[in-house]
């Protein structure tokens, strides 16, 4: 049996579920979710295409940024952590940039934090020394350097549509002919000096409060940054940001779940706020243009061309793609989340 008709049996016996128990199910079902199976990452035959699979320049910028901070920590013995690294492309860009900065890698213990079986059979190829674990809590104690590049929109959110009576909360049913569909709840009560209007869609990821009190409990155990990027936003547009990729196309949701990557835009004014409640230092959020640009990415891009002349026009093409703000450059946000006390992180 499919995952879509295991869920269209279950939706039958239980009713209609919230968008996050569906998001939950399409992405981590142990048998046929999404992570379950091989996600194509990087090439043509890919689903979606990530900053570190678009550019190594991209890696080797998050690795340099890393062994600055970890110069500002003091050159401690500490966790290099990398949550959901996918191939484990953007960890074995980080690391050839590092290795010749006296230290550093002999100071880091490289730990990725990942689920999927075939992702890490994958990341132990270009990262053979490092080690897993399923959650960040389940890391080694101690300082840590914590990168997460699209990590934040893989989140299950629940949805909320104003109409004219109030709020309704987005669910997935079935249709008379047995075909998953989108619906919505009888009216739940606005809140009070509710400003929204008929139309607009509010995006809360439940799981997302939980696992910022694990950021914030290592962040306070130990001097620590984690480093953030995702694309979202910082003031909410009041749109739906659901989308579900299948060959770099976006595609219907609901056609085939477990078989499309399921995302959604990041609220890192949320994030910053939750951070600062838990007396966190927090650098940004800012955009992957002014953060890569302020790390010297156009240098870096001027040096590899001028060394490599025949990658000129190629080196260029990934520089746009990483900073223009028509591609990755404005719609992806960097946030850094710091312990208390500690100087400004670069780039911020």
């Amino acid at each position: 049996m499919s995952l879509k008709s295991k869920l269209i049996e279950h939706i039958r016996e239980t009713g209609p579920m919230t968008v996050a128990d569906f998001m939950g199910a399409a992405l981590y079902d142990p048998k046929d979710g999404y992570y379950a199976t091989r996600p194509a990452i990087g090439g043509e035959s890919a689903d979606f295409l990530t900053a570190p699979e678009a550019s190594q320049m991209f890696g080797e910028l998050i690795g340099l940024w890393c062994a600055h901070e970890w110069d500002v920590l003091g050159k401690p013995a500490f966790n290099l952590i990398e949550l959901g690294p996918g191939r484990g492309v953007l960890m074995q860009d980080m690391l050839r940039a590092t290795q010749r900065i006296e230290g550093f890698h002999d100071a880091a213990n490289v730990v990725f934090v990942e689920l999927s079986g075939p992702l890490r059979d994958e990341q132990a190829e270009r990262v053979p020394n490092a080690d897993w674990v399923a959650r960040l809590e389940d890391a080694p104690p101690g300082p840590s350097l914590i990168v997460a590049n699209e990590f934040l929109d893989c989140f299950p959110i629940r949805q909320f549509l104003r109409d004219e009576d109030g709020w309704r909360e987005k669910l997935v049913g079935i249709t008379e002919g047995d075909t998953l569909t989108f619906g919505l709840s009888n009216a739940l009560p606005a809140p009070d000096e509710d400003e929204s209007e008929p139309g607009m869609v509010r995006e809360i990821a439940p799981a997302l409060e939980a696992f910022m009190y694990e950021v914030e409990s290592r962040l306070h155990a130990a001097p620590s940054r984690a480093l953030f990027i995702d694309y979202g936003y910082v003031a909410p547009e009041g749109a739906d940001t659901l989308q579900a990729l299948q060959r770099h196309k976006k595609v219907d949701p609901l056609e085939a779940p477990g078989e499309a990557d399921l995302t959604a835009h990041v609220d890192f004014a949320r994030v910053a706020r939750v951070a600062r409640d838990a007396n966190l230092a927090v650098g940004g959020p800012i955009t992957q243009s002014q953060f890569l640009r302020a790390l010297g990415i156009e240098y870096r891009a001027y040096t590899l061309s001028k060394a490599n002349p025949g990658h000129a026009q190629r080196l260029a093409r990934e520089l746009r793609r990483l900073t223009r703000a028509d591609e990755m450059g404005a719609l992806f946000k960097v946030l850094c989340l710091s312990s208390p006390n500690l100087p400004p992180p670069a780039g911020f």
